[in-house]
């Protein structure tokens, strides 16, 4: 069966792009039902328009409680009928309230590897403390700051001359073919939900 995804972002979303055009090459058997935003100006937006796939933004400034926004992220995504929730890039932290509505069900990416380096600014850290390998994980979310258990991870060595837009770039590069294999893996069924108790 098709895996329904809602894909949470607040960027360009690079990560969306590379998802998109898995699913449209038969790599990955899932349907994006919905992207939302919560920054109009997010390039992600536009990808998400330009691949047909219904986007939704949600501005959180325009919601008194961190609770309240994401009352109305569930309710957009249950609208869409999503199973899994991906966020590639989405700088929010998520209320327990979300991560009861799709148990075990929430994935994300984070470009360090955990447990190094959580929270924003993960590159940065690495080339501030002299990292000669950092990576990138994707991990379950659960109630903690990047804390979820890990299911996949990828290493990229730090070069001598890197700085924080030379590292990004090859962590943007090995983060899209991570982020696929795991979706590909949970499509297929290899990877399944998990609650953390």
């Amino acid at each position: 069966m098709t895996l329904a995804l809602g894909v949470l972002v607040s960027g360009n979303g690079s990560n969306l792009q590379a998802i998109l055009d898995a699913i449209a090459a038969g790599v990955v058997d899932a349907e994006v039902r919905v992207v939302i935003s919560n920054r109009a100006d997010a390039y992600a937006v536009a990808r998400a328009q330009l691949a047909g796939v219904e986007a939704v933004v949600i501005p959180h400034r325009d919601y008194p409680t961190r609770e309240a926004f994401d009352q109305e992220l569930i309710r957009t995504l249950q609208r869409t009928g999503v199973e899994w929730v991906v966020l590639a890039g989405f700088m929010r932290v998520l209320s327990p309230e979300f991560i009861q509505a799709f148990p075990g069900r929430i994935l994300n990416i984070h470009p360090a590897l955990l447990p190094a380096f959580p929270g924003t600014h993960a590159i940065r850290q690495a080339l501030v403390h002299g990292v000669k390998i950092t990576g990138c994980t994707v991990h379950f979310v659960n109630e903690g700051v990047d804390s979820g258990r890990i299911i996949a991870q990828r290493a990229i060595p730090v070069l001598p001359e890197d700085d924080e837009e030379s590292l990004a770039e090859r962590m943007h590069h090995a983060e899209h073919q991570l982020f696929v294999e795991v979706l590909r893996d949970v499509a297929a069924g290899r990877i399944v939900s998990h609650v953390e108790g």
